[in-house]
């Protein structure tokens, strides 16, 4: 079999679903720069995404565009299986197993048989860090791709000096409730000043070996020995840490946000038709529901892929949607409550009747985008900020864990596009925050300064952008580079 004469890049992506749908993202783009792709997910995420979503088979047999998959050693689907795993153990096995894995598939895609041109350059998300062994040995180029905004990243690497410092980890369990969240963080290069509740919630242990504190604070500072890296954002929403990181770190370059730069992808080239990448069905019909509202007039409330809920907090929030009186679509993952299949009671659907509607999980992106949509109820996943951005929404934020916590400060209280429930939540203060949102004089401040944003990022993000522009010099400079 000839090989392709393209530039041979292989995108890289743990298997969670923000992270994978950001590289995907990233991936497109490059291919459109007339890469020859590789896309690498775990073999666990490989075999969820293949069970609920087309994309992966519908698009093997492109040429130059390719999936592959990784051993990670967790046991295969079953066909009654869900995405269940938990996070340590999905970061334990991938930690253990896919380092020899990945040396073995780099190895085997360089091999004249393969058919494929060698690989020139690995580009990899800056949480799966073993692709380190494989393109140190090799001598291939790492780029680090770091999903997450530079404000959580930033959080993430300073973990080490919080830890040197003696502020991390907790002395006791006594430490969430006794004030000492609220100790005072001034002096991380970059970053406003925020507390310590602001910071990643991994930190909130009393664990050294907390496996999930690890992963991030590893994480990051593995993007340290990459050749370079790319922050999924653009100058002008975090300039100060973006100088700060490349005062410390290998060349910078903030290429975003991706999820708009991969709009403007033509349609007739062959990946335009791969959308995201999902780990549940995407339900269509809400769409047509969203065409029937008018403009501005719904909620949308989306926790994202990993947030969990006790029963008592989706009641709350729940009532507090249906006593605001707004127009609301709501997505409730299989697994987003925990422990308890009965949700919410038939009173809740017959008070919500005609201004609700509750499906399992949607193309976000395009609902953003809808006309219908006046405001965002999220946990503040990065993915899920910067498409609220892109569409100029509002937000009402409850962080759940890793970088929602310093995006939710951000978008608060920097951006000035948010505004915070309580993490104890109650029905009153979402029903007051929902009213104040959608009909509010505050919700119309947030509005016009979300707008705002929409202007700026998208002349960043369009062709001949900034976000371009240094795309084109990653390209240049490290990626076609002779080393």
């Amino acid at each position: 079999m000839e090989r392709s004469t393209k530039t041979h890049l292989v995108c890289v992506a743990p298997p969670f679903q923000g992270h994978i749908n950001s590289m995907l993202h990233l991936a497109k783009v490059l291919h459109f720069k007339g890469f020859f792709i590789t896309f690498v997910n775990t073999e666990y995420a490989h075999q969820q995404l293949l069970k609920h979503d087309g994309s992966l088979s519908a698009h093997a047999g492109l040429p130059d565009f390719r999936f592959a998959s990784i051993s990670d050693g967790l046991s295969p689907l079953d066909d009654s299986d869900e995405y269940r795993e938990d996070a340590r153990n999905i970061i334990l096995a991938n930690q253990k197993n896919c380092p020899a894995s990945f040396l073995r598939l780099i190895s085997a895609l360089n091999d004249p048989s393969s058919g494929v041109p060698p690989v020139r350059c690995v580009i990899s998300d800056s949480f799966a860090s073993f692709t380190l062994d494989a393109t140190t040995k090799l001598g291939i180029p790492n780029v680090f791709y770091c999903p997450v905004s530079v404000c959580g990243f930033t959080d993430f690497y300073y973990c080490k000096d919080l830890i040197e410092r003696g502020l991390v980890p907790l002395k006791s369990e006594d430490d969430l409730a006794n004030g000492y969240l609220d100790t005072i963080i001034d002096w991380i290069p970059g970053l406003i000043t925020v507390r310590m509740r602001d910071l990643t919630s991994f930190m909130r242990t009393t664990d050294r070996d907390d496996v999930l504190l690890n992963y991030v604070m590893d994480g990051a500072h593995a993007s340290s020995q990459g050749t370079a890296i790319i922050f999924n954002t653009f100058s002008e929403l975090e300039s100060p840490l973006l100088n700060a990181c490349a005062s410390m770190l290998p060349p910078v370059f903030d290429i975003g946000p991706m999820c708009l730069l991969s709009q403007y992808i033509p349609n007739d080239s062959s990946t335009s038709s791969i959308g995201g990448l999902n780990m549940w069905r995407e339900d269509l019909r809400c769409m047509e529901w969203l065409d029937e509202k008018e403009s501005g007039s719904v909620l949308y409330v989306n926790f994202g892929s990993t947030t969990n809920l006790t029963s008592k907090q989706a009641l709350e929030f729940g009532w507090g949607l249906a006593n605001s009186g707004c127009s609301f679509l709501w997505v409730i993952r299989p697994d987003l409550v925990v422990g308890d299949a009965a949700l919410l009671p038939q009173e809740f659907s017959e008070m919500t009747k005609g201004r609700s509607f509750i499906t399992s999980w949607c193309p976000q992106q395009r609902v953003l985008a809808h006309a219908a949509i006046g405001g965002f109820l999220t946990h503040c996943g990065w993915n899920s900020t910067t498409e609220s951005i892109c569409s100029g929404v509002p937000m009402i934020c409850w962080p759940f864990f890793g970088d929602q916590q310093i995006n939710c400060r951000y978008i608060c209280s920097v951006w000035g596009i948010g505004t915070e429930i309580d993490q104890d939540v109650t029905r009153e203060e979402v029903e007051g925050l929902v009213k104040e949102l959608m009909e509010g004089q505050k919700g119309k401040e947030m509005k016009r300064k979300a707008v705002e944003w929409k202007e700026k990022v998208v002349e960043a993000a369009k062709p001949g952008g900034g976000s371009w522009r240094n795309l084109e010099k990653l390209i240049e400079e490290i990626i076609m580079k002779d080393y």
